[in-house]
């Protein structure tokens, strides 16, 4: 199947490759069965396989017009033959720009936009296109092409950017990797020809010489005779040494500010001087490359950054996928063979504690506890007899094995990783007992494994039949473990991959006795044959050295696995005719275990989708009882809500039943009507158990959830889309007798007050035409003596309250919470149809403007900023343009726009809000950044404001400018802002105050 999936991908459209669901189609497999093989794979989502090729087309065309439009781009990309929407294209688009814009040069802290600039940008990208994919620079970084790929892209973007590269600032914790990063960057260079191959790397780290400035700068820029005491000769420093290639400075926060200044000037104009010269300027042609794990933001003078245009960010161990931990590892332990000259094995404990065990140092503590497993494990290597270093559990140190208390978090991925022990071998690279030899590992060892646990259990004083018993036991469960994992992994392997192993001959012998044993029991899976073949080998390899095979189960083998045994007598008797060996009978018990174990494996236990039904009234355990016993099984459960009773106390019953027939497969509810509709998200919150719910349940329903629930490859989303599509999250309505009890309502909550909570309602009125007489609706302030937790217990004792919906979420485990935000965005509007019916009108006004609010779509959490540290102006318009720069809202050329028109006038409206703003064609989708500050800034000569809004807008922003003045208008506003707490709360409020 993986040659399949291999030719498949080998020969698709590259611009058009196969989604999951098409290969799924074509393998006639499962779409999950596919997508774990691609991932066994490395091969990569249809999305990412295409991408290359839409980008290199794009940039192409944007290289020979860069003002195209999207639509036009999109036209010319499709009939190049791309299927692809106008969205995707327009994304790469943004992505392709903003990573250009981002690498372009600066002159005087400003970014060049000119004609000249977006050539330059342009041969940069027909640069990067040219560039042979066989370069090997960046890919001893694990991750290069992996979690890393982003970064490396900016790497080399910024060598590449012409004419001499960008200077780049390097982010990160310590230990991620920051200096093979920069040595990987200058690699990089030589590679493509951007330097010379004997151009200089320079490494310098600020640290080293932190406590004393005047040292640290002398070494920087060196310094003339007598400059300070000590300075007895001119010495030239490490800029001069650097010329014409790299200098690498790392901890750069650590360079006293005097030491920036000189560096912003070395960048800007390609000067300096040496510490004591006053008069002449020398020159340097040199990139910088600096390293800091500290915010640059509080750590480098802003004079300083904003020379470095390229910044990279790498992200800790911990956001890491496992899989490159793993190979961090594995290159690790072949580095230590290699510097010993000795084997290193690694068993699977020791490499799951490894993977698992919290590294606040990152990679570099990674380093220093593998050089410190090894060191120990040395010890009883040199005081031993084996031919190799064992690392153990017990060799670790000891904060490394506490990892081990992890593995529940995330042992499933992690397992994925210890399918066999690692050897690292010097002179070799990764030897890793990977699946291939791993699947066969069981059997070469049964031997070994016998004679071994055999003395082990005799040191003990156990007699020979209890350890013949012991050991036999032993050998049942690992023929089991050895069916079941080659079962699950034969499909990845190949006849010949099994000739490379065991030899052609072994092959033919394996598939000769495999037709015998097919001829006795019937056709037999494929497992047996891979079996039967390696365990043929080392059974052969044995009887030529000599070694002894002993099977401790063989009276109970001939007694209770007769026909097998005869069976496996008549094909060893084949084998001794084609080997010309004779064999035991002791190994006709082996190959007995293997006949039994595949034609009656061991009852292994697959999880089951869950089923309960609920009902009001008593209902749901009869259907429960039918389904059960027509198909013969006791899987359903009945849960009946009298119609006295609180959806609360149903909702406590029903996650006790959900917990008790989990299977680990999650669990279907099969609901009538009413609250009960509503439990799956309340359960899954509360349990983890995922649940589904389809609605207007009979027993026909019933009895075709549990007949596919009962099937062991059952899911449950597809349970949930073959019972009844057109029945999900429908249902939602109470019948008469249910009403006169507790009639049905909605409360709307705000924090400013009632009034607020009015107008909601009446939103929800608009939109929902008709709702009023379904539900009632009851506007709750916060504001208030009575808490609102009890108002809340109060109004659900009179009524059914289906939902929530308002500013803050009360935290009600038992009532949906709905945020005033999408009844603005009308995303509500198909909430609160299921929670209370889907008997309204199918349309509703969503687009009337009253409703829509333009502001709200601009309004963001990340956008807002409470009680920033900044100090003066430039502070406030430099950090706000950051984030929207940064959230993908506005380009690179945004924050000279804002300074430009902060020069023709200050940006200040009502007397106590700043509205600075860039041009429109810097904008890529309307946004407000916003900061309350926690100190007035000078905005105006004697006018300080303490509210700034960064408006980032394009033409068709009328409609939320007249929003947002409309806010500065009300008097409520600035008050409510400057005593918030939080982003959400801000955003809450300007919700709130726009209705």
């Amino acid at each position: 199947m993986n040659e399949k999936l291999k030719n498949l991908i080998k020969t698709e459209d590259k611009k058009n490759p196969y989604t999951d669901e098409q290969l799924a189609e074509i393998l006639d497999l499962r779409r999950d069965a596919i997508t774990v093989l691609r991932g066994e794979l490395n091969i990569p989502d249809s999305r990412e396989r295409r991408k290359p090729y839409l980008t290199q087309e794009i940039k192409k065309i944007l290289s020979e017009n860069g003002n195209i439009s999207n639509r036009q781009l999109t036209k010319i990309i499709q009939d190049r033959g791309f299927d692809v929407s106008r969205f995707l294209v327009s994304q790469t688009r943004d992505e392709i720009e903003r990573d250009a814009v981002e690498t372009a040069p600066k002159e005087n802290g400003r970014a060049q936009h000119s004609d000249d600039a977006k050539q330059k940008i342009n041969r940069n990208f027909q640069n990067m296109s040219k560039c042979p994919e066989e370069l090997t620079a960046f890919r001893s970084i694990v991750g290069f092409d992996g979690s890393l790929k982003p970064q490396i892209q900016q790497a080399k973007a910024a060598i590449l950017y012409p004419p001499r590269g960008l200077h780049t600032l390097i982010l990160g914790a310590t230990g991620v990797g920051k200096s093979n990063l920069a040595e990987a960057m200058y690699d990089y260079a030589i590679e493509v020809g951007v330097l010379p191959d004997k151009a200089p790397f320079v490494i310098f780290n600020c640290a080293d010489y932190a406590e004393n400035p005047q040292l640290l700068l002398s070494q920087l820029f060196g310094h003339a005779k007598g400059s300070y005491t000590g300075a007895a000769e001119a010495k030239e420093g490490l800029v001069e040494k650097a010329d014409g290639g790299i200098l690498f400075l790392d901890e750069v926060h650590r360079l006293p500010p005097e030491g920036q200044e000189l560096l912003y000037y070395l960048m800007d104009k390609g000067k300096f001087r040496r510490m004591g010269e006053t008069e002449a300027e020398r020159t340097a042609n040199v990139l910088i490359i600096a390293a800091t794990t500290e915010d640059i933001e509080s750590a480098l003078l802003l004079t300083f950054r904003r020379r470095i245009p390229m910044t990279i960010e790498l992200p800790p161990l911990s956001g890491r996928p496992l899989d490159e931990r793993y190979s961090i590892l594995r290159n690790f332990f072949n580095e230590e063979a290699n510097r010993i000259g000795v084997k290193v094995k690694v068993t699977q404990e020791a490499l799951r504690a490894l993977l698992l065990y919290d590294c606040p140092g990152n990679i570099g503590q990674l380093r220093s506890d593998v050089q410190v497993a090894c060191a120990r494990s040395f010890l009883t290597y040199v005081g031993g007899q084996k031919d190799y270093i064992e690392v153990d559990l017990t060799d670790l140190p000891a904060h490394v094995r506490r990892g081990l208390l992890k593995i529940e978090n995330r042992k499933p991925e992690a397992e994925n990783f210890l399918k066999g022990d690692l050897l690292a071998i010097p002179g070799q690279m990764d030897i890793k007992v990977g699946p291939k030899e791993n699947l066969y590992a069981l059997p070469r060892e049964i031997y070994q494994y016998i004679e071994e646990r055999f003395q082990e259990l005799e040191k003990q004083g156990l007699k020979q039949d209890v350890i013949n018993r012991v050991i036999g036991g032993e050998l049942e469960i690992k023929f089991q473990q050895l069916i079941r994992q080659v079962e699950t992994s034969h499909q990845t392997l190949a006849k010949q991959d099994l000739v490379g192993i065991v030899g052609q001959n072994v092959v033919e012998m394996a598939e000769k006795v495999t037709r015998i044993a097919e001829r006795r029991l019937g056709k037999t899976d494929d497992q047996l044959f891979y079996c039967l073949a390696i365990h043929l080998s080392a059974t052969l390899e044995r009887i030529e050295l000599g070694k002894p095979i002993v099977n401790p189960r063989l009276d109970r083998i001939k007694s209770e696995y007769k026909l097998e045994y005869s069976i496996a007598g008549e094909m060893v008797r084949h084998i001794e005719a084609l080997s010309g060996y004779k064999l035991p009978p002791d190994e006709i018990g082996f190959i007995a275990m293997y006949l039994r174990t595949i034609t009656k494996p061991v009852d292994i236990k697959k999880g089951r989708v869950g089923v309960v039904v609920l009902s009001h009234g008593r209902v749901a355990q009869g259907m429960a009882d039918v389904a059960n016993r027509l198909l013969g099984v006791n899987h359903a459960v009945g849960i009946e809500m009298s119609l006295d009773e609180k959806p609360e106390s149903a909702l406590q019953r029903t996650i006790e039943a959900v917990k008790k027939v989990d299977e680990g497969k999650g669990v279907l509810l099969l609901v009538d009507m009413g609250s009960l509709i509503t439990f799956d998200e309340i359960i899954t919150k509360k349990t983890g158990i995922p649940t589904k719910t389809v609605g207007r349940v009979d027993t026909v329903m019933v009895l075709e959830a549990v007949r596919r629930a009962i099937l062991p490859d059952s899911q449950l989303d597809e349970i949930v889309e073959i019972i009844d599509k057109d029945k999900i999250g429908l249902g939602r309505f109470i019948p008469s007798d249910m009403a006169t009890k507790y009639k049905r309502a909605i409360i709307t909550l705000c924090i400013t007050g009632e009034g607020t909570a009015v107008k909601i309602k009446r939103l929800i009125e608009r939109i929902l035409p008709g709702i009023e007489d379904k539900v009632e609706i009851i506007p709750v302030g916060i504001v208030g003596d009575e808490d609102i937790s009890k108002k809340i217990e109060r109004l659900k004792s009179e009524y059914d309250v289906a939902a929530i919906v308002g500013s803050i979420n009360p935290q009600d485990d038992f009532i949906p919470f709905i945020p005033v935000e999408e009844i603005v965005n009308g995303n509500a509007v198909g909430k609160l149809k299921n929670i209370i019916g889907n008997v309204l009108p199918q349309e509703s006004p969503i687009n009337d403007p009253i409703v829509k609010l333009p502001l709200a779509s601009a309004i963001h959490e990340e956008l807002i900023e409470i009680e920033p540290d900044y100090k003066t102006k430039n502070e406030a318009l430099d950090g706000l343009a950051k984030l929207l720069i940064k959230g993908g809202y506005a380009k690179e050329g945004f924050l000279l726009d804002v300074y430009k028109r902060e020069i023709m006038g200050p940006t200040l409206i009502e007397g106590k809000y700043a509205i600075p703003h860039g041009n429109p064609e810097n904008v890529i989708k309307p946004a407000i950044a916003i900061a309350i500050l926690k100190e007035p800034v000078e905005w105006l000569e004697g006018n300080a404001v303490d509210l700034v809004f960064m408006l980032a807008i394009n033409e068709e922003s009328k409609d939320i400018i007249l929003n947002l003045y409309k806010l500065f208008q009300n008097p409520k506003f600035a008050p409510s802002l400057l005593v918030s707490h939080s982003s959400r709360e801000i955003k809450n409020i300007i919700l709130e105050l726009l209705f």
